[in-house]
């Protein structure tokens, strides 16, 4: 499936490269697409380690950013990739979120 999927966002999140057209079956990423699953993992699990990815991302963007603030570095190319990858990240969860919530309302107007 082309396109822009969970999937291809974490191998973009990772190495800051999209390449649709390759195959990433072999790639491990932190936060994993619905089809890689493994059958014993819930969705509740599963959406609980994605939320805990995110958090992590802006826990590490939010301190390399005070780091830059008070000078204990000047790497700013790397504190505004590492804000990048946070922003996006959270894009994606907002945007799974809100799939989500349509799901729901779609299934609660069907008919029984």
């Amino acid at each position: 499936m082309d396109g822009f999927t969970i999937s291809n966002a974490n191998k973009f999140l990772q190495t800051g490269n999209l390449n649709i057209n390759q195959s990433s079956q072999n790639e491990t990423s932190p936060i994993q697409s619905i089809e890689s699953v493994p059958g014993d993992k819930s969705f509740a699990d599963t959406l609980k380690n994605a939320i805990s990815e995110v958090n992590q991302l802006q826990q590490t963007s939010n301190k390399k950013m005070q780091e830059l603030a008070v000078g204990r570095t000047d790497n700013v190319a790397d504190v505004m990739i590492t804000a990048e990858k946070a922003d996006i990240a959270l894009r994606v969860m907002v945007q799974v979120r809100n799939k989500v919530i349509d799901a729901y309302n779609e299934i609660m107007r069907m008919q029984v």
